[in-house]
């Protein structure tokens, strides 16, 4: 018989707490339940395996002209047909993958590292440093997104780099206006307070307590960005501002399929069927990791 000594220290024995999973972790396991969000995720994921593996998958060098094959309707050879100038309109569209997806990841990187900079002086310091940084953010804002990228893009030139450049900073006053508003929301948080009362330096604070919390907002706000930069770098491509002919780029074979919609309409279906593709799948992945992110949401 078992000893009643025992079986009461047994049952008063604390159990084993199981670890809890860390904010990402949760994030991620959200993020795998919500149908929409994962096929955005699947779709980039395949863009960004296309475009880094351009070279080995594309069936014909996307610059090569044929005389022998111009304006040929899709068939088993030329799977997208070809364009005025004889290049095959599938390869052009792999390669142009690369044009479109670098924009987008590059922009968005200048706009965060130049938003998230000037929105947390505005926000951390406050006082007159955030007027004049709120009254510019207001002005920038004022002029649409497209309009000042494209604004910007001819001022410094016509090359990818430019128009990477032009974006990001047309797209910068998002992140400045959030980033602020994010700020201030936490700077007042009782553990901002307990760490200014123990003496931690103001940029400490900044980076250690008040930037790892506004974090994913910003990520979500990223992803949704990226999904405009592609359509504002095939918008400036398509007026000769961005990616440089014979470089493929979505935009470009617009601008250029325009001429033919009548006798060669597969010129534009393609590039016009990827950037939607795309740009929809960035906002299909923003909406869930907009839930994912979400500690509201269940």
């Amino acid at each position: 018989m078992m000893n009643p000594a025992i079986t009461s220290n047994s049952a008063l024995r604390p159990l084993a707490l199981k670890k809890e999973p860390g904010p990402w972790l949760r994030a991620w396991h959200k993020l795998r339940r919500n149908r929409k969000g994962m096929f955005g995720l699947y779709v980039v994921l395949l863009f960004i395996a296309m475009a880094i593996f351009a070279p080995l998958i594309s069936p014909f060098d996307p610059i090569e002209a044929s005389w022998s094959a111009i304006r040929k309707a899709p068939t088993g050879t030329h799977w997208f047909g070809t364009d005025e100038l004889g290049r095959d309109v599938l390869a052009r569209v792999i390669w142009g993958a690369r044009a479109s997806l670098l924009a987008g990841v590059v922009s968005v990187a200048i706009s965060l590292l130049t938003g998230v900079t000037i929105g947390m002086l505005a926000g951390f310091l406050g006082g007159t440093v955030d007027s004049l940084i709120s009254r510019a953010t207001d002005a920038f804002l004022a002029c649409p997104f497209l309009i000042l990228a494209i604004a910007l893009a001819a001022f410094l030139g016509p090359s990818l780099t430019n128009a990477m450049i032009a974006i990001g900073v047309s797209a910068s006053p998002i992140f400045v206006r959030l980033t602020r508003a994010q700020v201030l929301q936490i700077k007042v948080e009782d553990y901002v307070e307990a760490a200014r009362a123990v003496g931690c330096h103001p940029f400490r604070i900044a980076v250690s307590h008040i930037l790892p919390n506004v974090t994913a907002p910003l990520i979500v706000q990223a992803s949704l960005a990226i999904a405009s930069a592609v359509i504002a770098e095939a918008s400036l491509s398509f007026l000769g501002l961005g990616q440089q002919p014979p470089d493929p780029s979505w935009g470009s074979m617009l601008n250029t399929a325009k001429n033919f919609m009548d006798t060669a309409p597969w010129m534009a279906v393609w590039p016009g069927l990827a950037i939607f593709v795309l740009v929809l799948s960035f906002n299909l992945l923003g909406d869930g990791l907009r839930d994912a992110l979400d500690p509201k949401h269940r």
